[in-house]
């Protein structure tokens, strides 16, 4: 235990004798991680909404001017008689106005200036649900083609824009992130070589009294440890905060398009699965570094004994 509690303390004396060299090992890793952590958010909250509108969201059948009440239980039987509908609830235009202003329409002064008015008087519709995702394409255009149907509103375009910049983001920030990791990686090596370099002759006088390579590396996996822990922690706390602004952000500022679908994820539920992935990331940098590193050092050491 002596020699155990021995190392851990010469591991963390080696960060204290290279300051310069750890505080850009920590920075570079903060970065990099936190970088890595707001990706994560656009592309776990993309992902989110893209499934939410496919899954939760159907397409709204607009109705032509006029239309008798038997055309349109006519047609609502035509839509749920079609293999892959899953429901067809029809919203009227008096319920769809309500349903505006509980929404957008929030401040008494932009409601007042509406009167008794009913902007949405045309806009009855049947909003209408399916079983599966991929059957929406063949019954959106099925839809649209039947009597009395004036326009057909549908979420494709939004969940393939919604896929293509996700792919965007996801192939963007995937290489900017590799470039991030390797240059920390090799900060946290540099910083093990100088560290190496102060305790060379210390090192060498350790091999000679028959210390054993595990010994005298043990120091410097604890250093690399310490070092990507520290770099993992400052962006986990500052990543934490960030989020939890931009959701308290967004429940003040959009609370109406918060709650008419555009959802995002949980915090709770973000850094269940981000925390490890970042832990284990910095973690790993620290190890690497410092086991590839020791290792090449020791070989010089003795090829100089």
């Amino acid at each position: 235990m002596d020699s155990f509690f021995y190392n851990i303390g010469q591991g963390l004396k080696n960060i204290r004798r290279n300051r310069m060299f750890s505080a850009a090992s920590i920075l570079t890793m903060t970065t990099c991680l936190f970088l890595f952590g707001i990706v994560y958010f656009i592309v776990t909250n993309i992902s989110f909404m893209i499934h939410e509108a496919e899954q939760n969201v159907g397409v709204t059948v607009f109705f032509k001017d006029g239309i008798a009440n038997e055309e349109l239980a006519s047609l609502k039987g035509q839509i749920e008689a079609m293999a892959g509908i899953k429901q067809v609830n029809y919203k009227s235009a008096v319920t769809a106005w309500e349903d505006f202003k509980k929404t957008y329409l929030t401040e008494p002064e932009l409601l007042e200036s509406f009167g008794d008015d009913n902007p949405l008087e045309n806009s009855a519709s049947f909003e209408v649900y399916f079983e599966t995702v991929e059957a929406q394409d063949q019954l959106v255009s099925d839809i649209a083609v039947l009597p009395g149907v004036r326009h057909v509103n549908d979420t494709r375009q939004l969940v393939k824009t919604l896929t293509k910049v996700n792919r965007v983001i996801s192939v963007s920030s995937s290489v900017l992130i590799i470039l991030l990791l390797v240059i920390s990686l090799f900060l946290i090596s540099t910083t093990i070589s100088v560290g190496v370099s102060v305790r060379k002759n210390e090192i060498a006088i350790m091999h000679l009294i028959g210390a054993t390579d595990h010994f005298i590396r043990f120091p410097f996996v604890v250093e690399g440890i310490a070092l990507g822990l520290i770099g993992a922690a400052i962006p986990l706390a500052v990543l934490y905060l960030v989020y939890y602004k931009v959701i308290e952000l967004l429940g003040a500022k959009f609370s109406g398009i918060m709650s008419s679908g555009m959802d995002v994820v949980s915090i709770y539920d973000i850094f269940a699965r981000l925390s490890p992935m970042i832990v284990g990331v910095g973690l790993g940098l620290g190890l690497l570094g410092s086991i590839f590193t020791m290792g090449r050092e020791l070989r010089k050491i003795r090829h100089q004994l």
